[in-house]
């Protein structure tokens, strides 16, 4: 599931979805249930997201000599450049047309899937399998979000309750993973 041929590109996997789990903990707390245990709840995830970013991060600058599958001049970096660009038009334009309809509580859901889908696309840029995991975890997620009672919260509560560990799960995953295959070097 993860390939140990590029442990580089598996740190930065880690600094990112540390990044990445500290974000959607923190858009969570747009309007989480009542008490504050979920408050609470919300805040170790972001703590938990940045302790995995900073040594993630740290690990990678340590480590930047080091190959990496994300080269430029290779169909593999035009590929990413191409979905990062559509996913962040599509990401605007459709939130721009939620904003205008009124329809802001579906935004994180929507950012979510998307975030989700391109995680398919980087796998094949990265080689890295466990990617496609990720994307698929990650568009469940946002779809769960989507159509829990919104009455109980915010689907931006969903989204970081249930993708902030998703991420953070991974990212360590890889981590780890990327360390061990250096230590081995």
């Amino acid at each position: 599931m993860i390939d140990l041929a590029h442990p580089r590109d598996l740190l930065m996997i880690g600094a990112i979805f540390g990044l990445a789990a500290f974000i959607w903990s923190g858009w969570a707390q747009e309007a989480p249930p009542k008490g504050l245990v979920f408050r609470l709840a919300l805040a170790g995830l972001g703590v938990a997201g940045l302790a995995l970013a900073v040594p993630s991060i740290l690990a990678a600058i340590g480590n930047w000599s080091e190959l990496s599958a994300f080269t430029t001049g290779t169909s593999a970096f035009t590929l990413y450049l191409i979905v990062f660009w559509a996913e962040v038009i599509i990401g605007a334009v459709a939130s721009f047309f939620l904003i205008r309809t009124s329809q802001t509580e579906n935004i994180a859901p929507l950012i979510l899937a998307i975030v989700g889908i391109h995680f398919f696309a980087l796998a094949v840029v990265f080689g890295q399998p466990v990617l496609h995991l990720a994307g698929l975890l990650l568009t469940i997620v946002a779809v769960v979000a989507f159509i829990l009672p919104r009455e109980t919260a915010a689907p931006s509560y969903w989204c970081g309750v249930l993708g902030a560990p998703v991420f953070f799960g991974i990212g360590l995953w890889c981590l780890l993973a990327g360390r061990s295959a250096l230590a081995v070097d």
